[in-house]
């Protein structure tokens, strides 16, 4: 790398609800296009790609999908999350993908370790969307991630989405370009580390 070049991010970005294009899918495209415009290099996997077989500790065979998650976590140097909120947390769509993070309990970095996770709730009414960006949070924190200063509540009671994907309320846009363009500047500045498993 020449000197004054930056380092480039990799980011992966997991969201969504097993139906094509909900909200919670679209808000990770508009963060994950901040992220882009950064400069960062990103990976989205989402909506029903993320239908893995419930976590399982008792083996460790893995479906194709979930080594493909896994394979991604490792690449990556930072992370965006958009879960929906279902009755008043993450969906357990989201909640089993993150399950899948214990398989990198023994890696050289160990689960996120010090790996800025950009949050992003999404749910129908604002005490589901505030409860659901809280317990997204609390999970990215015991997997010792490092959640960005900003985290997107959006209430998609309100969402209004434009024909090319951007959304009409520019306060939720901006809330979702900020969490993008924070995790490229943080992983930027505070690559992941390797760390020794305890």
């Amino acid at each position: 790398m020449s000197a004054g070049a930056e380092r480039v991010v990799r980011v992966l970005g997991i969201g969504g609800s097993t139906r094509p294009s909900s909200s919670s899918e679209r808000t990770l495209e508009i963060a994950a296009a901040a992220a882009r415009d950064a400069g960062a290099e990103v990976e989205l996997i989402s909506g029903r790609r993320l239908m893995l077989p419930i976590y399982d500790t008792e083996t460790e065979d893995r479906s194709e999908e979930a080594r493909e998650l896994l394979a991604a976590l490792r690449r990556a140097d930072a992370m965006i999350v958009s879960a929906p909120g279902y009755h008043g947390a993450l969906s357990g769509m989201i909640k089993n993908a993150l399950d899948y993070i214990e398989d990198l309990r023994t890696d050289e970095r160990v689960y996120l370790d010090r790996m800025a996770v950009g949050c992003i709730a999404v749910a129908f009414g604002w005490q589901a969307t505030v409860s659901t960006l809280q317990s997204l949070r609390m999970v990215v924190h015991a997997l010792r991630g490092w959640p960005t200063p900003l985290g997107a509540a959006i209430n998609s009671s309100q969402l209004a989405f434009a024909d090319d994907g951007s959304l009409q309320d520019e306060a939720a846009a901006f809330q979702l370009r900020t969490v993008g363009e924070q995790v490229v500047e943080f992983a930027r500045h505070h690559p992941p580390r390797l760390t020794e498993a305890i």
